[in-house]
């Protein structure tokens, strides 16, 4: 698996924290990535997808710290520049997305128009 030296996106402290805690607990295996990308749907046409999965043939893989990133080549366009974190406040928990490619976002935060 080649891993690509640059990675478009960036994780806040907080964000890789709860990945590092989220790892531990449900035991994710060491050789899943951290899958970040889009797909159709969503109140402003496109949502994001996080989840853990295996590297597939059409993926870039990066390294942020020590969390392994996977994404679908084509998903590049929609996610550079963004930031994930994570809030744990009392109104939110949970990812957030700042992505500098978003025209226009929803009020539930994973969903955008690009």
């Amino acid at each position: 698996m080649e891993v690509l030296i640059e990675s478009p996106i960036s994780l806040t402290e907080s964000a890789v924290n709860e990945i590092r805690n989220i790892i531990s607990e449900k035991q994710i295996p060491a050789d899943y990535g951290l899958r970040v990308g889009v797909k159709g749907g969503g109140c402003s046409g496109m949502s994001y997808i996080l989840g853990f999965d295996l590297q597939k043939e059409n993926d870039n893989v990066y390294q942020v710290g020590d969390i392994q990133i996977i994404m679908e080549k084509s998903h590049g366009m929609y996610l550079a520049g963004m930031e994930i974190d994570f809030v744990d406040g009392l109104n939110n928990r949970g990812f957030s997305f700042n992505n500098p490619n978003a025209t226009k976002t929803c009020g539930c935060g994973t969903s955008f128009e690009a």
